[in-house]
């Protein structure tokens, strides 16, 4: 291991330790690799709040660690997230609705969740004082085309005022392309597809889409949280790829479907406007905060 990859590891470590952290869709993909790379940490605990219960309980039975406590509830429930939040100390913000059709087809739900869900957890922060929260958004907010995407923005944006006028609490967001183990993504269908002996469905094939392991995403994630400050947007560099290439990979026999509403051709990971406000280091880009 490197000199400073061992120092990084100690200042995170020195981030957790003896730290109660609460975790918002721990259940899901994302958020259950979250809580087993935490728990590798001294953590005091590590709380999973999530409104699906059958992943609260296939989580519970595969991980056996005294610190994890399963919380089941819902991000528009004011009073069980005050109880929730209750003397936690870093608070990780990973649920909400992230399908395009299924956000499309209801709008008032994914509003609800992804926007009045953010405004219930920085108001249960600014109660509560935890010493760090991190907001875990998507390249799609970049510039977004989808209410998927803009509801995310609205999060980052929720995510960077609080930074900026809340001072018990240091805020940030985290902001990544897609995530290949991720549950409901293209990769599920495909296997599906394959397995059925039928191509694979690809809606255009100059279609351009960044991706990265589970393992990198949360890697990211730990990295970015003693770097908060004051509602930064951190940003990792991402390899972009074609969604025709990596379909190829899996079978040479393809359907083209045709563009989805709002899709893009290729998502983008930080505007060029962003960029004129970004600091730029080795593996990202930390966006600072609009002008309040």
């Amino acid at each position: 291991m490197k000199k400073n990859q061992v120092h990084s590891n100690n200042k995170i470590s020195r981030e957790f330790a003896k730290k109660t952290v609460l975790i918002t869709g721990g259940a899901g993909s994302i958020g259950s690799q979250l809580v087993r790379r935490i728990l590798e940490f001294p953590v005091k605990s590590v709380r999973v709040f999530d409104i699906n219960e059958h992943a609260l309980f296939q989580l519970g039975r595969s991980i056996k660690d005294k610190r994890l406590r399963l919380l089941l509830g819902n991000v528009l429930d004011k009073d069980r997230l005050d109880l929730a939040g209750n003397n936690a100390d870093i608070v990780i913000h990973v649920a909400a609705i992230k399908n395009i059709e299924i956000s499309e087809y209801n709008p008032i739900e994914t509003i609800d969740i992804n926007i009045n869900g953010t405004v219930n957890m920085i108001k249960m922060a600014m109660k509560n004082k935890p010493k760090k929260f991190l907001n875990v958004s998507t390249d799609k907010a970049a510039n977004p085309s989808t209410l998927y995407g803009t509801t995310k923005q609205l999060s980052e944006r929720l995510t960077s005022w609080a930074g900026a006028h809340i001072k018990s609490t240091k805020f940030a967001s985290v902001r990544f392309g897609n995530v290949l183990e991720s549950r409901g993504n293209v990769f599920e269908i495909w296997k599906e597809q394959e397995k059925n002996k039928v191509p694979l469905t690809i809606t255009d094939p100059a279609m351009k889409r960044y991706f990265f392991h589970v393992s990198e995403a949360i890697d990211f994630v730990i990295q970015c949280v003693p770097l908060i400050k004051e509602g930064e947007i951190f940003v990792p560099k991402m390899k972009l790829h074609s969604i025709k290439e990596m379909a190829n990979k899996i079978s040479k026999r393809h359907k083209i479907t045709g563009i989805r509403r709002g899709e893009k051709i290729q998502e983008i990971l930080i505007t060029d406007e962003e960029k004129k406000m970004a600091k730029e280091n080795k593996n990202m880009w930390i966006i600072e905060p609009y002008s309040n």
